[in-house]
């Protein structure tokens, strides 16, 4: 689909995405040396441990040099390893659902807009006409859309060095979108 205009926002949640991943891989060399003490020594486990240590170093080092962390890989591989593990092997369901929704998690918001109306690009795409907004306009780096019903979302917009289309611009394409419903 062709839009007119594409506003792109910050996404809140980047942070708590990687901190509940974290988690899990923390549980996870737990859980499997607990595992190695409890059934003996077990060269799986042993590989799982140091695979799941290797993940942490390498996004702790992404970390310190203030680069995104990503997790992704890693969870995937400590799903494989719970696959194998004396218990709780149900986990491994958790750490592939989190493995696949990460990136979703932390790419940023994409707004649509076109003629017939407005498309937030999430997981599940929300399709929005005009006639369901009052107002929506663009200023100081911030998106506000004032529906209808009540509702209005406020979100900050992501950093842009160059802006394809000033704010200026894009408000007075949205005031003749919702000027023409009424």
């Amino acid at each position: 689909m062709h839009y007119d205009y594409v506003v792109i926002l910050k996404r809140e949640n980047a942070n708590k995405t990687d901190l509940v991943s974290l988690l899990l891989l923390i549980f996870s060399v737990f859980a499997f040396s607990s595992a190695q003490i409890r059934y003996g020594a077990n060269l799986f486990l042993c590989f799982a441990i140091l695979t799941i240590m290797a993940g942490l170093v390498i996004n702790w080092v992404q970390y310190r040099k203030k680069k995104e962390m990503q997790f992704r890989n890693w969870l995937f591989a400590g799903g494989l390893f719970w696959i194998g593990m004396p218990f709780l092997q149900w986990l491994a369901l958790l750490f592939f659902i989190f493995a696949l929704l990460e990136a979703q998690a932390k790419y940023p918001l994409e707004i649509g807009f076109y003629s017939e109306g407005v498309i937030l690009n999430t997981l599940f795409k929300k399709k929005f006409p005009w006639n369901s907004f009052v107002s929506v306009i663009l200023k100081d780096g911030l998106l506000t859309l004032d529906f209808k019903n009540n509702t209005l979302i406020q979100k900050e917009v992501l950093d842009d060095d160059e802006p394809d289309a000033n704010e200026d611009e894009f408000n007075d394409y949205c005031r003749s979108k919702l000027v023409n419903l009424r």
